[in-house]
């Protein structure tokens, strides 16, 4: 590395940072570029967009990449499985690529006490496997807790509905879930039923991994068989919901990679109430590759260019949305540097026929402390018929 490098990594946030100020009144005091709202910039919204570039400069000490010789075998599967998705139709028809789950029987129930609250614990044998001869499949298999499902719930004991929750990057751990979704006010304030799965690769379902081994990452054929494996478990999941409760209303809410796989399901499964989708990413790969830190020159950019093809399978811009548009939600902040808003949310929103959606003056994780995106979520959920009579707050109001 040569002496400097420290010094211009160490820099980049602050430099990036200061690069989107400038561009912000660039827009501000230019034409309106398509339908992205533009705020007024302000030091507030620099600082919400250097906290999630320092947020990435963390991921990516984190996610080290391969060298250039390692990643011959990423480009090698990914050239293999651009031969066999393709042989297969599933390029030209992703829908095909997620099969239908086969039903959840075994589902473990523990209940969990936690100070004055109580909570149950799921866990369950994933069904998800690979097709006979799918590049990487072999290496998904050997790892193992991904072979189980894990979930919080939280449930009354008379019929309610129903809301799944689907996590993002760096979560996947009890406490961290429950606080970022707001779980306890949703269930208590709301009266819904909460569950909330964990994705593969992540929290228990990440113990033992190889080094190096994460979701999203630099292995392409881990991040498509990821993806897959999530959206059998959340299918299969919500058959397990509908079983247990005959005609109950269950919706969806995914934030950031949460989102994604959210968008995924609301493509495939024709009986939700609604989905809400925060901050959301509609192309993985594209986003791997903004986010790779690599030089234009890089071989390895070749490489996430060469994925390109498969990202779109796994896209849910390449599917159309089955719940009604009168279901469909999506909040994004306009200082997100970790989901591009034009990039990504923006897309998205165009492909599902543009929704209802809020934008909020914040970064990445902005949304947590964001009034506007509380109410949001909880006019959704009353608009969607999951919250009804007594338990919907006043329009003004927010939960938390």
């Amino acid at each position: 590395m040569e002496p400097s490098a420290p010094l211009r990594i160490a820099l980049g946030p602050l430099a990036r940072a200061g690069g989107y100020y400038a561009r912000s009144w660039r827009d501000y005091l230019g034409p309106a570029p398509g339908q992205l709202p533009i705020a007024r910039p302000t030091v507030a919204l620099a600082a919400e967009a250097l906290r999630d570039e320092v947020v990435l400069l963390g991921l990516r000490a984190r996610r080290p990449l391969s060298t250039p010789e390692a990643f011959a075998r990423i480009d090698g599967e990914v050239l293999a499985a651009l031969d066999f998705y393709g042989r297969h139709g599933l390029l030209d028809d992703p829908r095909r690529f997620f099969t239908a789950p086969r039903r959840l029987t075994d589902v473990e129930v523990h209940p969990v006490r936690r100070g004055y609250r109580s909570y149950e614990r799921l866990r369950w044998v994933s069904g998800y496997r690979p097709r006979r001869g799918e590049p990487g499949a072999a290496r998904w298999l050997g790892y193992r807790a991904s072979a189980h499902g894990y979930g919080l719930m939280l449930r009354h004991p008379s019929p309610r509905p129903w809301l799944v929750c689907v996590h993002g990057t760096e979560m996947g751990r009890a406490a961290v879930d429950l606080a970022l979704f707001r779980a306890w006010q949703l269930h208590e304030n709301l009266g819904l039923n909460v569950v909330l799965p964990v994705l593969p690769m992540r929290g228990p379902r990440a113990k033992r991994l190889p080094r190096g081994a994460v979701f999203p990452g630099e292995d392409v054929l881990d991040d498509i068989h990821a993806t897959a494996n999530a959206v059998w478990d959340i299918r299969a999941l919500l058959g397990w919901i509908r079983r247990g409760q005959p005609g109950a209303a269950v919706g969806l809410y995914g934030l950031s990679l949460g989102g994604f796989v959210a968008a995924l399901v609301a493509g495939l499964d024709g009986d939700l109430a609604c989905a809400i989708l925060g901050v959301p990413v509609a192309d993985l790969i594209d986003l791997l590759g903004r986010h790779s830190g690599l030089r234009p020159d890089d071989p390895r950019l070749a490489t996430i260019a060469l994925a390109a093809p498969l990202g779109r399978m796994i896209s849910p811009l390449s599917l159309p949305p089955r719940v009604p548009r009168a279901g469909r939600f999506i909040y994004a902040g306009l200082a997100d540097q970790v989901v591009h808003p034009r990039e990504q949310v923006q897309r998205l929103w165009e492909h599902w026929g543009g929704p209802e959606i809020e934008w909020y003056h914040g970064g990445h994780a902005g949304f947590f402390q964001s009034r506007p995106v509380q109410r949001f979520v909880t006019g959704a959920l009353a608009q969607s018929g999951l919250v009804t009579g007594s338990a919907a707050p006043a329009p003004d109001s927010a939960i938390g």
